[in-house]
């Protein structure tokens, strides 16, 4: 296994993530989810902590919340254990690495979780009727079809080409990723109720976080924007303290709530619902995004995906394919890209230091 860039599989990220947590000096929790991967394995979500129970302030660093962006989002926690090993984190901070957020999807090679879940779209508020997005029913059969056969596949995507024309990309990128929650096996759906690593966050971010009155947040991204760039997404509108602060942090933050983003504007984004999971907190949160290839590619590959698990056998024939077209789209192996990637997290996670633990 490579120690530097990204891995080949789930486990072997785990492993490496453990590893150099270990070596590192992390205290290291484990939480078992209850699936298994593709080979049987086991998975779980990781968490390493750095520095004092009680710290003033937090940074926590997730990876895997869109299962298959794991492979960046891991390697990029490993090299931050390497670079932590040669030095020490200034006082008052406590760093915690959340590996494979969603780990299920990380071991399938998939976007979703075992629900077929977008977990960016599950944090809604579940006492109240989902938001609607009567728009995605009209394309539902052409996004995900009851084949995947060449024939299928042009046909489909020259029809939402032809709807992107007419009502315009973001339109097009709005209704399609922004959250559906009408279609179980469709694209980016939010699911009928709180998922696993919904519960689990629900469960512990109270206690990751402890007595903390400052809370910094990095969510690990990939697929949207130019390749290698890696953009700061807030889910707040550029009038809240959230947003300022991040723009104070790090400069250029992008709203997606103000449609300033690459992504479209969400609903139930997991760091929109952290402000009522933790009380009396100052937070500060962003995603941090990495472009990869095209909107189209990755929207392709989503697409081939969900067909395999709808209609198809997740370990059948061709279903190999799949996952290598899922995970090309998400995860570039060329070590320039890492370079890029790994340098802009740098200097993501080191204003975030500088600023939760000033040393003047």
């Amino acid at each position: 296994m490579s120690d530097r860039g990204l891995t080949g599989t789930y486990e072997q990220s785990r492993q490496r993530f453990l590893a150099s947590a270990d070596a590192a000096g992390a205290r290291v929790e484990s939480f078992p989810h209850p699936s298994a991967g593709m080979s049987g394995e086991p998975l779980a979500i990781d968490v390493a902590t750095f520095g004092a129970a009680d710290a003033p302030a937090v940074l926590l660093i997730v990876s895997g919340t869109h299962g298959v962006e794991g492979f960046t989002g891991s390697a990029l926690q490993h090299h931050w254990l390497d670079r932590i090993s040669a030095g020490g984190l200034p006082t008052g901070l406590r760093v915690v690495l959340l590996h494979a957020f969603n780990p299920y999807g990380f071991a399938w090679v998939r976007r979703v979780t075992e629900d077929n879940v977008d977990l960016n779209r599950n944090f809604v508020d579940w006492s109240q009727p989902p938001p609607p997005n009567e728009e995605y029913g009209g394309l539902a059969h052409l996004l995900v079809p009851d084949a995947w056969d060449d024939d299928t596949q042009q046909s489909t995507t020259l029809q939402l080409l032809a709807y992107a024309e007419e009502v315009g990309f973001p339109t097009l990128q709005e209704v399609v990723s922004g959250g559906q929650y009408t279609h179980p096996t469709g694209v980016f759906y939010g699911g009928t109720g709180p998922v696993w690593s919904h519960r689990w966050l629900d469960e512990h971010l109270g206690g990751i976080v402890g007595s903390a009155t400052r809370l910094g947040i990095v969510d690990l991204h990939t697929g949207l924007g130019p390749w290698g760039h890696g953009e700061l997404i807030s889910h707040e509108g550029g009038d809240a303290p959230g947003y300022r602060r991040g723009t104070e942090w790090w400069g250029d933050v992008r709203s997606m709530l103000d449609g300033e983003s690459v992504s479209a504007n969400l609903s139930g984004d997991w760091l929109g619902a952290v402000e009522r999971l933790v009380s009396d907190v100052e937070i500060t949160a962003a995603a941090l995004e990495f472009g990869t290839v095209d909107t189209v590619t990755v929207l392709q590959s989503l697409r081939a995906d969900a067909v395999l698990h709808a209609s198809g056998d997740p370990l059948g024939p061709g279903s190999d394919s799949v996952r290598a077209r899922v995970r090309a789209a998400f995860a570039d192996d060329d070590p320039a890209w890492f370079d890029a990637v790994s340098a802009r997290f740098d200097e993501v996670i080191d204003a975030a230091v500088a600023q939760l633990a000033p040393t003047t």
